[in-house]
């Protein structure tokens, strides 16, 4: 596939085909609407992942992996094939490596019936997948690396989670100043593209441009985002910071993956994106009924 400029990709009859600018109903007020924690299944069709590079890079082992988390009651498949390792070392993957590890596997996962998030850096793969029935778009650097995202965004009128990033991490400064800087900045390119604020879900980016200790404070003090107005989703899913805490390998993190999203649901969060969605469930529905009963 080749793509000379944005003409190809956003004209009367985009390179994926079909017409351009199709716009999709909004899923995320239906699943808020369920008024519960909602969990977001990670679905890496990746070789190179932190957690679990390689182990869903067969499409009938991803496929049936999707099922496996929809029957534990994930909400939404969140589904990538670019490795966006937080902690930096991620290897760029084409235009064309990144559809063809999509392509066996994303339409399939559709229609399964859960709703699917796609994760990609590239507004033409965001189009592409959404003309495949994907629901959402996962964005790892909020609308600030290609500007083209935002515009696949509001011409389809879908949900995108807007997640806080850095190119590295800086010890000195307040990362809850700088996650609400960032998330203004975004704001107000999605107000431009047309984006509405219904359509809109920000994550403060858990160990993407932070420090062990500053991925803790954006959990440790997530209220301080609820200013926005906006649901907040939380990924802290076998995150390094867990391994400062409890020396621990990816696969092993599992405890403390759960406490993090367990403290991120009491400061605010509406959305946990996690690998193990059983554990995950099982811990928030405890803990809603412990606070129900206070």
């Amino acid at each position: 596939m080749t793509l000379t400029g944005p003409t190809d990709l956003f004209g009367v009859d985009g390179p994926f085909g079909g017409p351009a600018g199709v716009r999709l109903p909004n899923i995320l007020s239906l699943l808020l609407a369920k008024n519960r924690p909602l969990i977001m299944g990670i679905l890496n069709v990746t070789p190179d992942s932190f957690s679990d590079g390689g182990q869903f890079i067969d499409p009938e082992i991803a496929l049936d992996h999707a099922r496996q988390m929809i029957e534990e009651g994930a909400d939404i498949i969140d589904i990538g094939a670019e490795s966006t390792r937080p902690y930096g070392g991620a290897k760029p993957v084409t235009l064309e490596e990144e559809l063809a590890r999509l392509q066996p596997v994303l339409a399939a996962v559709v229609q399964l019936g859960v709703p699917v998030s796609i994760d990609t850096l590239k507004p033409e793969i965001a189009y592409w997948a959404l003309g495949l029935g994907a629901r959402m778009v996962n964005d790892v650097w909020g609308l600030q690396r290609d500007p083209n995202m935002a515009r696949v965004v509001g011409q389809h009128g879908v949900p995108v989670v807007i997640m806080h990033n850095r190119y590295k991490a800086e010890p000195s400064i307040s990362i809850i100043s700088d996650i609400n800087a960032f998330f203004e900045n975004s704001l107000e390119i999605a107000h431009k593209a047309g984006i509405p604020a219904e359509a809109i879900v920000l994550d403060p980016g858990i160990g993407f441009g932070k420090t062990p200790e500053q991925s803790m404070e954006a959990i440790a003090k997530l209220a301080k985002l609820t200013h926005f107005g906006l649901p907040l989703l939380v990924g802290a899913s076998r995150k390094r910071f867990i391994n400062s805490v409890s020396p621990s390998e990816p696969i092993n993190r599992i405890g403390g993956s759960i406490a993090a999203h367990v403290v991120a649901y009491m400061n605010g969060a509406n959305i946990i994106r996690t690998h193990d969605v059983a554990e995950t469930i099982q811990a928030l529905r405890v803990t809603t009924g412990l606070r129900n009963e206070t």
